[in-house]
């Protein structure tokens, strides 16, 4: 072998190794459909929406989470709106979505590392409660990018990431404001986690 070619080989070789180890994102789900809640969302006079937070001790990516409440906001405004008007019945149902792992790359390492930065994946635990603390429901969301769409996209790949994971917590609350039937969590075979 030519020992000119021979560093840009090994180059080549530590370059394929970064990016196939930048492509898988860590984030796992644990399930690919949320059970029903105990009951429809319905039975309640009053339902509120907490802020979108990192779990107790998990610290992350603060825009990312901003992203989150800010899509979930936008998404149950209308319905909220509605289902607050009727009269109250002294049952009120707390939705709190808590971010329990995220791995978002930001715009500006997409710029410069691309695919580099590797995957971005967010999972996402909603607790649902009455005013009495009986959980109703504990639905789980996940959401992806994959490293070369993302890096190629210069991370808006990423940002509709936080967005589709956003609009599957607000699917899931309309969804079973009638009728108690559960729903998708957003993750497939891949994003399941080795058990």
């Amino acid at each position: 072998m030519n020992k000119a070619l021979k560093p840009v080989l090994w180059a080549a070789g530590l370059l394929a190794l970064s990016l196939v180890q930048g492509c898988a994102t860590r984030v796992k789900a644990s399930t690919t459909s949320n059970p029903a809640p105990t009951e429809a969302f319905s039975a309640f006079g009053r339902i509120e929406v907490k802020p979108a937070v990192f779990a107790e001790g998990y610290k992350g990516n603060l825009a990312g989470v901003a992203k989150i409440n800010e899509n979930i906001n936008k998404d149950l405004a209308e319905s909220l709106k509605k289902w607050n008007a009727g009269p109250e019945n002294g049952r009120v149902l707390t939705i709190e979505p808590i971010v329990e792992e995220m791995q978002f790359q930001s715009g500006v390492k997409r710029v410069f590392l691309g695919p580099l930065a590797g995957s971005s994946g967010v999972r996402m635990r909603v607790i649902i409660r009455d005013n009495k603390g009986n959980e109703i429901a504990r639905p789980e969301f996940f959401q992806r990018a994959s490293a070369m769409a993302a890096g190629f996209m210069l991370g808006v790949h990423d940002n509709l990431m936080l967005t589709r994971v956003a609009n599957l917590t607000s699917a899931y609350v309309k969804a079973n404001y009638v009728r108690a039937e559960g729903g998708p969590t957003g993750a497939d075979d891949k994003a399941m986690a080795a058990n």
